[in-house]
């Protein structure tokens, strides 16, 4: 969910396209560098939008530990109920622990992803005092008419929701 990887990432696509086919190496390099560029137009203004959010603030709350690339290219900082990819509800300890993170640091809101459940972030929402901030995604995609079908509308609708929220 990094654009920063996303970028390395097409740079590999490519150079093994190439490698493979390289009768078609020059289809291969624009459509990297288009879609480079989509990338970097999107992240541009959504990194300027979120430096502009106080430090102090700049917290992440969800329900998976699934953001932290993302949260590693806009300098958030990160609490999660568990680790990525947990087919679980959070214990009450994970509750517990998330609950008095937000009221120690004061923590506004709490988002919870699009493949799970959203009962652990309201709960903790509802017992802190946050907000709940809505949903995020991660690592699926929506059908072609839903909010997210290509990666780069995933990675604007979450910065736009994060941004928007905290």
């Amino acid at each position: 969910m990094s654009p920063t990887n996303a970028l390395v990432y097409i740079e590999n696509i490519r150079q093994a396209l190439v490698k493979h086919d390289p009768a078609n190496e020059q289809v291969y390099n624009r459509n990297a560098k288009a879609y480079s560029a989509k990338i970097a137009a999107l992240d541009a203004p959504l990194r300027e939008r979120l430096a502009r959010i106080p430090a102090a603030q700049r917290w992440l709350v969800t329900s998976e530990g699934a953001f932290s690339y993302l949260a590693k290219d806009y300098q958030l900082k990160e609490i999660y109920l568990w680790p990525i990819n947990a087919d679980e509800q959070g214990t009450p300890q994970q509750v517990r622990r998330v609950i008095d993170a937000v009221r120690s640091h004061h923590i506004p809101v709490v988002f919870s992803e699009s493949t799970i459940s959203d009962k652990p972030a309201k709960q903790v929402a509802k017992e802190t005092g946050a907000q709940y901030g809505g949903v995020l995604y991660v690592d699926s995609l929506s059908a072609a008419g839903g909010p997210v079908p290509t990666y780069i509308d995933l990675l604007n609708v979450t910065v736009q929701t994060i941004a928007k929220r905290i």
